[in-house]
């Protein structure tokens, strides 16, 4: 979540109450936790996921975002509010960004049409992508771990 702005910061309104989703459940959110890495619209960038929060980072700057996923969409839907972002970038907070998604072989690909109230109907038809690797958390200011026993000095 891959690295233009655009992203996250496509023009949109919350939705109104007629087009109010519930919060994603643990088991819908569980296959986006975690750690994301790779390139679109423009670049690499990072993504992390942490319940129904979403933190992008690209060269360009970063957005931390709540998100909402519709229940019977087909491709599934992701529709992202910003809560915060790096400047110059602060008029977009408030935006909502309307996104397709899927999951496959440990790769999340999310799409969405620049400037549009609505996610994108397939993935072909996006102009926007962002292919993102799950990758495993880096831990900083720890020490490498060493896999051969100390001796004892003497």
């Amino acid at each position: 979540m891959i690295c233009a702005a655009a992203f996250i910061a496509t023009a949109g309104e919350e939705p109104t109450t007629k087009d109010a989703v519930k919060q994603p459940t643990a088991a819908e959110l569980k296959p986006l936790q975690g750690a994301w890495e790779g390139e679109g619209a423009g670049g690499k960038c990072s993504i992390i996921i942490t319940n129904n929060s979403l933190y992008y980072r690209n060269a360009q700057g970063w957005y931390q975002t709540t998100f909402t996923l519709p229940a019977g969409t087909d491709p599934k839907q992701l529709h992202a509010t910003i809560k915060d972002c790096s400047p110059p970038s602060t008029n977009a907070i408030g935006t909502v960004v309307y996104a397709i998604f899927k999951i496959e072989d440990a790769t999340l690909t999310l799409a969405e049409v620049d400037m549009s109230d609505k996610p994108p109907k397939t993935f072909a038809s996006a102009t926007s992508h962002y292919v993102v690797k799950k990758v495993e958390p880096q831990e900083k200011n720890t020490p490498p771990k060493s896999n051969s026993p100390r001796k004892p000095q003497g």
